[in-house]
């Protein structure tokens, strides 16, 4: 595990007692906006010593609404990926929705990540295994930290050791999501570096405007309790305008609020580390 993130991060300077970040706007909308986060967060990374990956999906294949946003296209975005992360010298990371697109991902993306929706598919798993990327699993919202054993196993089973497993709330009711923290440590007994998720895990999916709500203001809030809990990483979506954002614009962060909560962060890192 400790050898894995260190290789992730090899080119980066950074505090080893550090969370790392996983961060970026949802989903790849130019090229354009994902060289000004980059940019902004790797400075930002940089300066606190936290190892940063950036984030965004070349595409987005669950959505409420069939009109929603959904790409530019799989291998212009997956482009604009890989040129954001040669430019800032970071690792980046996508989702990935069906066995097929493994393969292809694997050319531009250096850590997989599969959506909490499909976290049970096992051709999806074992495909993306097969890559040799680092494959970073998001739990299901229906689904127990405990029971994420099975994700994992399927993945060294496919012969790749290289797992994050990514907690992002789970479903309360029909509309709302709640944070269990025992996930964490229930998950880390699964030998895998831990991640939360502290932006989709405030959605309010499926609401009947066809566009998913969201409780961005309790972001630092997620973030706090889970570093608290012993998450080894936090996956942050943000933007510089959310209100404009062409997918889940209401529960990312606004970006120019990231500096102040990360140094907030990397306290409560040192008080329980």
């Amino acid at each position: 595990m400790e050898k894995m993130l260190k290789d992730l991060f090899a080119g980066q300077q950074y505090d080893e007692k550090n969370f790392f970040l996983i961060a970026g706007p949802c989903v790849v909308e130019s090229e354009e906006l994902l060289m000004e986060v980059a940019d902004k967060v790797s400075g930002i990374c940089r300066n606190l010593g936290i190892p940063y990956i950036f984030k965004s999906s070349y595409r987005k294949a669950n959505r409420t609404s069939g009109s929603s946003f959904t790409g530019l296209g799989d291998e212009v975005a997956m482009q604009y990926l890989k040129n954001t992360g040669e430019k800032y010298k970071l690792p980046v990371t996508s989702d990935i929705h069906a066995h097929e697109e493994a393969a292809l991902a694997a050319q531009y993306i250096d850590v997989l990540q599969i959506p909490a929706f499909l976290c049970r598919q096992s051709d999806l798993l074992e495909a993306a295994a097969k890559t040799g990327k680092i494959v970073n699993v998001k739990k299901g919202q229906f689904l127990s930290g405990p029971s994420m054993k099975f994700a994992a196993e399927k993945i060294r089973q496919a012969g790749n050791d290289k797992v994050i497993l990514t907690d992002r709330g789970n479903t309360f009711g029909y509309q709302d999501m709640v944070v269990d923290y025992r996930n964490i440590p229930w998950m880390k007994e699964h030998g895998a570096p831990v991640v939360m998720d502290c932006t989709h895990s405030l959605q309010q999916p499926n609401q009947t405007s066809g566009v998913t709500g969201g409780n961005p203001q309790m972001i630092g809030t997620i973030a706090k309790a889970a570093i608290a809990t012993g998450a080894d990483g936090l996956f942050i979506e943000t933007h510089p305008n959310p209100a404009v954002a062409k997918s889940d614009g209401a529960n990312m962060l606004k970006l120019d609020l990231l500096e102040d909560l990360l140094q907030q962060l990397v306290r409560v890192r040192k008080a329980v580390i």
